[in-house]
């Protein structure tokens, strides 16, 4: 299948919507260096196992990726630590409310729901300072480089505005840090987790990225090494089918039906098993969190190709 002329036809439909209609939505404001962003932008580009790649509209400018970055967080933990370590303290259940509910945190006692809500990922961060502690950053720039095959950075001013105003996951994690569920310097757990956060890459790096998730773990460029087995890529994908998107996981799996992993910088990663990987960039964000138009397009995608799970 040629992919290009259809990411092509997206591009052009939903750029002309933004001229014509305006953002729907809105920037995530509560982040100051994410609120300048122009909601007009939109991006989209995808990568196959065979390696054959298509990129329209913006898809080739940089954006901060914010919780996509739990997704290859927690590649890096699953590749050096036992299962039973990793998940002694993080669930795999949906959580079924805000990404940054502190009121599920309590009634569950300081265990986060699932890795891929601020809660988990900040206790999958707190594994990864124990694996390297102070090349904790350098080691996750290095593997974000080694994935996309090319330089990856931090955006410095982002990690900057989050630390600075992220009060709910300063709670987050002094309150896990309370039931014992954090074992090492909250602010160095956090630097971490802001700075993954604040990763800075194009739909087709983060295309090409996680290219391993629709490979059976294997390297994006390199079909001889492996990033995770197998087993490990399957598990991936399930807890981004069902916990990947907040608390709209459901209207996903609906809609699109693929694994997918969002995050409020208005990016969104999909896997088609066996088949290729797919990112999308849109800024303006619905009450959950997630691109308006990016979930559009992924709508459009798999309605014009027929690619699914189901």
């Amino acid at each position: 299948m040629d992919f290009q002329p259809i990411l092509d036809d997206i591009a052009d439909r939903l750029q002309r919507e933004l001229a014509q209609e305006g953002p729907r939505g809105q920037v995530a404001q509560y982040i100051p260096a994410l609120a300048r962003v122009d909601a007009r932008r939109f991006g989209i580009a995808l990568r196959c196992g065979d390696g054959q790649e298509a990129v329209a509209g913006d898809g080739a400018v940089p954006f901060s990726i914010q919780s996509i970055s739990k997704v290859f967080t927690l590649t890096l933990a699953m590749r050096h630590l036992p299962e039973q370590q990793l998940w002694a303290r993080i669930g795999r259940e949906p959580s079924g409310n805000p990404f940054n509910s502190l009121v599920q945190l309590e009634f569950e006692q300081g265990t986060p729901r699932n890795p891929f809500i601020n809660a988990g990922a900040i206790a999958v961060a707190d594994r990864i300072v124990g694996l390297y502690g102070a090349d904790a950053l350098r080691e996750l720039r290095g593997f974000m480089s080694h994935l996309a095959g090319e330089p990856i950075g931090y955006d410095e001013e982002v990690a900057a505005s989050e630390a600075a105003t992220g009060f709910r996951n300063h709670a987050l994690a002094n309150f896990m840090k309370s039931f014992g569920r954090i074992d090492h310097d909250v602010a160095t757990v956090l630097d971490l987790y802001f700075h993954q956060c604040a990763l800075r890459m194009s739909c087709l790096q983060l295309a090409r990225a996680a290219g391993y998730l629709c490979r059976d773990g294997a390297h994006p460029l390199r079909a001889d090494t492996p990033v995770v087995t197998e087993r490990q890529a399957r598990r991936i994908n399930a807890l981004m089918l069902t916990c990947g998107t907040y608390d709209a996981a459901g209207e996903f799996a609906f809609r699109i039906g693929l694994p997918c992993k969002s995050g409020v910088g208005g990016g969104i990663v999909a896997v088609v098993p066996d088949r290729l990987t797919l990112a999308v960039w849109s800024p303006a964000l619905d009450e959950t969190g997630n691109s308006l138009l990016g979930m559009k397009a992924l709508e459009m995608f798999t309605q014009r190709t027929g690619l699914s799970v189901f």
